[in-house]
């Protein structure tokens, strides 16, 4: 009898304890909201696909069909990974940013082995200024030039940061906001392999600029992410912002904020579906320049594993809530002429909800990065040799 007793006490016990473990083993993350930022939109809108320019050197755009508002559409251009040139990895987001009316250019700035880093930027902006010279007229997709922000996600955030510096040299619509996520790829110098960053001393003061990295494969986008809001010097520290996304394993599936994170895969924006215009006829009395092939338009094995991530991922409560609802807001405030505080100062602006037993997921990290500090005039020379600038080293 005593034995028995024992044992149903131990089996009780066991019971207990398995009952107060299983919230955390099945507790499901938070859902996409259903509306608002980061939020569903237009469930059912259909959404216009058009491929602008020629294979190999065009731009897929997406917009809600029909008629555009009188004011245009805001535009946000969104910069791929290198190695991910193809929409569907971000098909997610954008269909989150078309559904919510935005005009969405994904400019594909290079062909995979084909493409050398260093010149991916200028590819870049001779795309979005061609989509959006073509696009001008269009009554659907009727561009708002004074509305303009711009993602980019591994080697497309340096690339995002030339285009805001470049802006008015080429042409080009001064963005109001850059949202650079998982910044990498950028070369050391002029000499490296990467992605070489322009003078970012030239984005607009009134740029919003907001760098965001994950806590999984940190340091080069920590550095990278760092070095980007130094060099935009002209860019006040209230008009700046560094996040940082948290895993977190309390439920299941857990959340990762890895490299590849940002992707969202989508079948349904795969650019191969998608038509691009036919190459014009060439004139034969001007024959093409010849291709001249260096081992920096190849990936690496490490590039590769990264690229396969990305075409794997799939929309979680990281896509929804750190990084979709983030630009959503930073968006809104951008184009109204606000600056970082505001942002900061808003309590739904870090919060990453409730997992399905209402345990908080980790709170984004935010932080105000400190302005540069002037070397006094009074200072003596260093005589050591400076250090070469930190930058993220994946692509």
């Amino acid at each position: 009898m005593r034995l028995n007793l024992h044992l149903g006490l131990a089996a009780c016990g066991l019971a207990a304890l398995v009952a107060m473990a299983q919230p955390a083993w099945s507790a499901a993350p938070p859902a996409q909201p259903k509306e608002g930022p980061g939020g569903i939109g237009d469930r059912d809108a259909t959404i216009t696909k058009r491929g602008l320019g020629k294979a190999g050197a065009g731009s897929f755009v997406f917009y809600k069909a029909g008629a555009a508002p009188s004011e245009g559409r805001p535009v946000i251009v969104l910069l791929h990974a290198w190695g991910a040139p193809n929409p569907q990895a971000y098909g997610g987001w954008i269909d989150h940013l078309a559904r919510t009316g935005a005009l969405v250019i994904f400019p594909r700035f290079q062909e995979v082995n084909r493409t050398r880093p260093a010149d991916a930027s200028a590819i870049a902006e001779r795309l979005l200024k061609a989509a959006l010279a073509e696009l001008g007229t269009d009554a659907e997709a009727k561009p708002d030039l004074k509305r303009v922000a711009l993602i980019g996600h591994l080697a497309g955030a340096p690339i995002a940061a030339n285009i805001a510096a470049d802006a008015g040299e080429q042409g080009l619509p001064v963005p109001r906001l850059v949202f650079a996520i998982m910044p990498g790829g950028i070369a050391s110098d002029a000499r490296s392999r990467g992605v070489v960053l322009h003078d970012l001393s030239r984005i607009a003061s009134e740029t919003l600029v907001i760098t965001v990295i994950g806590d999984r494969d940190a340091r080069a986008a920590d550095l990278a992410a760092r070095r980007l809001l130094r060099e935009a010097s002209a860019v006040a520290t209230d008009r700046k912002l560094f996040l940082r996304a948290l895993s977190d394993d309390h439920g299941f599936p857990a959340l990762t904020a890895t490299l590849s994170s940002p992707a969202a895969v989508d079948p349904a924006y795969d650019g191969g579906a998608i038509k691009l215009p036919p190459e014009p006829p060439r004139d034969p009395k001007q024959p093409a320049p010849p291709f001249k092939w260096t081992p920096d338009m190849a990936l690496t094995g490490e590039q590769t594993t990264l690229v396969a991530q990305i075409n794997n991922a799939r929309a979680d409560s990281l896509d929804y809530l750190a990084y979709w609802k983030t630009f959503d807001l930073a968006a809104t405030a951008a184009f109204a002429g606000s600056d970082a505080g505001t942002l900061k100062g808003n309590p739904r602006f870090g919060d990453m909800e409730r997992w399905a037993d209402g345990w908080p997921v980790k709170r984004l990290v935010i932080e105000t990065p400190r302005a540069a500090v002037a070397p006094s005039a009074t200072a003596p020379a260093s005589s050591a040799p400076r250090p070469k600038p930190a930058s993220g080293r994946r692509p």
